[in-house]
Formats: C-alpha cells, structure tokens, sequence
C-alpha cells in the first residue's frame, strides 16, 4: 500500500446503523482480586502471546483532581478475559510483573494513559505494548482510531458501550456485572481487531 491511499473512517452516525458485534459473556469473564485467582489468571494468560490490554480508572470530576488509578487492568485472549483489582498487594504485584513482561504483545487502543498511569501506580514500565491505531495509521486510515471504528471497519459490527459503566467509580471493592462486561469486553474487543489485522 502506498502511502497516498487514505480509507475513510465511518462517522458515528454510520456505526449506529450498524449490526451489534458480539460480547464477551459473564461466563467467559473471570474477575481477579486475589493471589491464589491472579496466579492462575497469569499462568492461563502465559500461555497466549499476545492479549488484549486496557485499564479503568474512578473518573475526576474536578480540575486539577489526579486520579490514582488505574484501578482495574483488563487482559484478554480470544477466548476469555480477565479483570483485575488492584486493591490487594499481591495480586497488583503480580499484575505488575505481567505487564512488565516484553514477551508478549499488549494490545489496545489509546494506551498513552494507561501506560502513564500504570507507571505511576505499579513502578513498572509495561513491556511489549502496541498501539492499535499506530497499525491503523499505517495502513492509511487518516482518523484516530478507537476500538468502535475499528470493529465497524474490520467487521461492519458496531461496538457496544455503556456510558453508564464507563463513567462508574472503577474503584469500588465490588464491581457489578456491567461493570465487569463492560471492562473485559474492552480488551477482548483490541485482541480481536489484532487478530483480525492478521498481527498474531
């Protein structure tokens, strides 16, 4: 492809003519919170070479409010996504070397933020990361791309989003079910782009 070829990205509007893409199910989400469940989850996430990779953050209200997220990390294979809290130490530990880890691809969309905040929560410097819309770019698509106009690209599907969970308090001990569907449905929506893009 030369680099004149410009693909147009579809506006907002297009997408929501588009047909739902599917979600990722409670039944193929685990929630990690503990250090026996984030030793299990890490071992299952091993054996994949590249996951797909997001994070949430209590949303600020106010300016100059720092938020001290993140406070979930979401990665997820093909197959199953996994949710972790960072309010225990050993799990966030744990996490902590899982992202630290530049043997396995980390996928996502707008990963700036997430890499900063990660930096600053965990002291680690997530390894092996790859932004999706840096792919898009290079494949001659002129809009930033977020994981909704690459599923409408890739698929012709729209992806879902919930306003509401998206705006929820991440940091809350118990997440409710859209929260959890919401979150792993994010890192299973870039791994399923990066499958698609033929990267893996």
């Amino acid at each position: 492809m030369t680099s004149r070829e410009h693909h147009p990205t579809p506006s907002k509007d297009e997408i929501a003519l588009l047909a739902p893409f599917e979600q990722l199910r409670l039944d193929r989400i685990t929630l990690v919170n503990t250090a026996a469940q984030a030793r299990e989850a890490c071992a299952a996430l091993r054996d994949h070479r590249a996951w797909g990779f997001d994070t949430e953050s209590k949303p600020t209200f106010f300016k100059d409010q720092v938020s001290d997220g993140p406070h979930i990390v979401q990665l997820a294979t093909l197959q199953h996504a996994w949710v972790f809290q960072l309010h225990e130490p050993d799990c966030r530990a744990q996490v902590a070397a899982l992202l630290a880890d530049g043997g396995h691809t980390k996928a996502g969309f707008g990963l700036g933020d997430d890499t900063r905040r990660i930096v600053a929560k965990l002291g680690v410097e997530p390894g092996g990361v790859l932004e999706l819309n840096t792919v898009f770019r290079e494949r001659g698509y002129r809009k930033d791309m977020g994981v909704k106009g690459a599923i409408a690209v890739l698929f012709n599907q729209r992806f879902i989003k919930s306003k509401k969970a998206a705006t929820s308090n991440w940091a809350n001990p118990r997440l409710t079910e859209a929260q959890l569907i919401y979150a792993a449905n994010d890192a299973w929506g870039a791994m399923r782009v990066h499958h698609a893009l033929g990267l893996g």
